[in-house]
């Protein structure tokens, strides 16, 4: 791999980190936390969402995003031919 690649490569993996990072962020301390009242309008199940982000949402959330961080990762990995056979 040349240097570009390996550049490249790195620079992708960290913008798809920081992408993650950031839903993450946003689902877990600003949905969770701050927006929580105005969200407790909202009912799900009986319960207020901003309620149901704090206690489930932020869990499921990124639980689905370590599933789209391996399926982007593999799809990179290949891209660069730097994948496990």
């Amino acid at each position: 791999m040349t240097d570009n690649n390996r550049r490249e490569y790195w620079n992708t993996n960290l913008r798809y980190l920081l992408t993650l990072l950031s839903v993450w962020f946003l689902v877990s301390y600003v949905f969770g936390i701050l927006l929580a009242d105005t969200l407790d309008h909202i009912r799900i199940g009986g319960f207020g969402l901003g309620f149901w982000f704090a206690q489930q949402g932020s869990i499921y959330v990124f639980v689905l995003l370590i599933f789209v961080y391996v399926r982007l990762m593999n799809t990179l990995d290949r891209k660069f031919d730097v994948h496990e056979e």
